[in-house]
């Protein structure tokens, strides 16, 4: 029975790495970011530590992240990550290893499916197994995926907006693209800097998303302050900044994605439409939370769209369902490595 309370469901993310311990829940919340020392290649902290550390830290130290656009970009920081998160929540014990269900990108190529299990299983796991982040997020959002009707979930997360029609415990149709909450970050931050002529960082631009960021025009505009770099003066300045004006500067990214779940859409087979113009579209994902996102998408498919109950645990909690299943789903939706 120990062991299996040491079944790990994983969300490996570009923003943050979500942990799911069977009969505990989500049990670690940690930025997917690691600080290192350039010369040695010394870690010095992991995920919040770390992430404390992104643009204030003195030349001889970096703070990286492994991932990008939800695969891994380095590999051996990855490994390392994701060995400390391991041991955070099983302890240091070598006997009692984990199974681990890890989640990754429906659009991911088969190289890089293979190296989010092999550093799963060099981090410590006893037993690696794959399933697409749609999927794990449609379980995770209480759909009935195995039933023969056609439930449609579009999942945004930090590098990555997956958009998959899913069936008979199977994807269907199924998109993954590159898009999602970091670029709204950029977004802002190029925004910021064409407009005012001001630099911010990223915690700056995430911070300003989730103030007063939105998918459409808001009836009463949000406006919030922002202190960054004048770089003209070289000096601290502050300036307010509207959700309106805001809204500009995300367009390009929301564009993607709206013309992404249109793709999907135009390619599912006429009775699964059907069934998801009858029971509407699940958005999960934390860059679901973008207000009236799901207003944004009901205004462009007419088709309903309901924000999931935990948009942000909803690839976890998938993953950690799947953990009680394995044995039952199909050989399709997992991959195993041994």
């Amino acid at each position: 029975m120990l062991g299996m309370e040491r079944s790990l469901g994983i969300d490996l993310g570009t923003v943050s790495v979500l942990i799911f311990q069977k009969g505990k829940g989500v049990v670690l919340q940690e930025p997917s970011v690691v600080s290192i020392i350039k010369d040695t290649g010394k870690i010095l902290a992991v995920g919040e530590e770390a992430k404390n550390m992104i643009g204030k830290t003195p030349g001889n130290i970096i703070a990286i992240q492994p991932m990008k656009s939800g695969v891994i970009a380095n590999y051996e920081i990855t490994e390392k990550m994701l060995s400390y998160f391991i041991k955070k929540v099983c302890g240091n014990s070598k006997m009692f290893r984990p199974q681990v269900v890890i989640c990754v990108p429906s659009g991911g190529t088969e190289v890089e499916k293979r190296a989010a299990l092999e550093a799963a299983m060099q981090a410590g796991a006893r037993k690696a197994y794959l399933v697409e982040e749609p999927m794990a997020a449609a379980i995770g959002a209480g759909l009935e995926i195995s039933e023969p009707y056609g439930n449609m979930i579009i999942d945004i997360g930090g590098g990555t907006s997956d958009i998959a029609v899913i069936s008979l415990g199977g994807i269907v149709v199924s998109e993954s693209l590159r898009v999602a909450g970091n670029n709204f970050d950029e977004n802002i931050i190029k925004h910021i800097k064409s407009k005012y002529k001001l630099m911010i960082g990223e915690k700056t631009a995430e911070n300003l998303k989730i103030e007063v960021g939105a998918a459409i025009e808001l009836e009463d505009e949000l406006t919030t302050e922002i202190r960054g770099r004048d770089l003209v003066t070289g000096l601290p300045k502050t300036i307010s900044v509207g959700s309106n004006e805001l809204l500009k500067a995300l367009a390009p990214s929301l564009k993607v994605i709206v013309e992404g779940v249109k793709t999907v859409l135009e390619r599912t087979p006429p009775e699964l439409a059907a069934d998801i113009a009858d029971k509407g579209i699940v958005l999960a994902g934390g860059g679901a939370l973008l207000r009236n996102f799901d207003k944004l998408l009901t205004e462009i498919t007419g088709i309903p769209v309901y924000l999931a109950e935990d948009p942000v645990f909803c690839v976890a909690l998938g993953a950690g369902k799947v953990l009680d299943n394995i044995h039952m789903l199909k050989s399709g939706l997992i991959s195993t490595y041994k």
